[in-house]
């Protein structure tokens, strides 16, 4: 253990602001490292997740220039927790807007989890303005991911926390978990909306790691659980905008120029395994590492190790 890679020191943005999309949002960005440094993008999960601090550290502050934003909805991007205008499509629009506003003509993308997907997306879109692809905890959205992780499946691993995602349904409800949420997500009623919320992000802040872990806890704070909430249910119930849930697999063949490194924990409950070894085998190219006694998270310390030995290799 003692030889695994970690995360680089804490430092600061070096600059920070909003972007005007022109349809009512403001997405925030900042950027940290070396302004000189290979241009670099990460994707946070989710979707509804945010970007924090800690994601500055999985690059080389003296080798990379790295792009963080929150996503429409969510983080510090305004308004907060909105569905308005906020699909996958959007979301790859706003990418290449801060590729512009950087003035690069390629970086390198990392994505985990959601973040993995929408990477997919950006990179199928734009093959072209993508250096490198860094994708840990694999999830492409198609309709049997989901049923696994919100109706039957991880709910067999984890039957107590389950309990009580269904504890404010119906009989009938439950038999669609997804859509019966929806209904609470977008009531007229705060409170309804917020109870709802919490109970959908604690599910997910409590099941992300092999073990339990005390940074789940913040998964259950209203600002945070209401975006996260909301705009993750939104993409659920609409399959992620994709036109079929095959979509970002079938597409694989416009990015396997690109080199490619995938990152997943055996035992990651919120994506399963499988998912990493059909897009490697859609991208026999990329490089497939499945790490042995990880969960879903990033800061795992088999997983981190892998991610940061990748973005090294990628930054010479």
């Amino acid at each position: 253990m003692s030889d695994l890679k970690g995360l680089y020191p804490p430092l600061a943005a070096y600059a920070s602001g909003w972007l005007k999309t022109g349809d009512g949002h403001q997405v925030y960005w900042e950027r940290s490292g070396n302004p000189q440094g290979k241009p670099a993008l990460f994707i946070h999960g989710g979707p509804g997740g945010g970007c924090s601090a800690v994601h500055r550290q999985l690059f080389d502050p003296q080798r990379y220039d790295v792009m963080l934003f929150d996503q429409r909805g969510c983080g510090r991007s305004k308004p907060h927790a909105s569905l308005e205008n906020n699909t996958t499509w959007h979301l790859v629009e706003d990418i290449e807007r801060l590729r512009e506003m950087v003035e690069v003509d390629k970086w390198l993308v990392f994505g985990g989890s959601w973040g993995s997907t929408l990477a997919l997306a950006y990179a199928e879109t734009h093959p072209t303005r993508v250096s490198e692809l860094v994708l840990r905890g694999i999830f492409t959205l198609r309709k049997e991911e989901l049923l696994w992780y919100y109706q039957d499946g991880a709910s067999r691993f984890f039957p107590e926390k389950w309990e009580r995602v269904l504890s404010i349904l119906s009989e009938d409800e439950r038999q669609d978990v997804i859509a019966a949420y929806r209904k609470r997500l977008i009531s007229d009623d705060p409170a309804v909306q917020l109870e709802a919320a919490k109970i959908w992000s604690l599910w997910e802040g409590e099941t992300v790691t092999l073990l339990p872990a005390a940074s789940s806890s913040s998964f259950g704070e209203d600002d945070f659980a209401l975006a996260f909430a909301r705009i993750e249910n939104h993409y659920f119930t609409h399959m992620g905008f994709l036109e079929h849930d095959r979509q970002l697999l079938q597409n694989v063949s416009k990015i396997r120029h690109i080199p490619g490194v995938i990152v997943h924990g055996r035992y990651d409950m919120a994506c399963q395994v499988q998912n990493a070894w059909d897009l490697k085998k859609a991208w026999p190219e990329a490089e497939l590492n499945i790490i042995e006694g990880a969960g879903h998270s990033f800061d795992e310390p088999g997983i981190l190790d892998c991610l940061i030995r990748a973005t090294d290799k990628f930054a010479s």
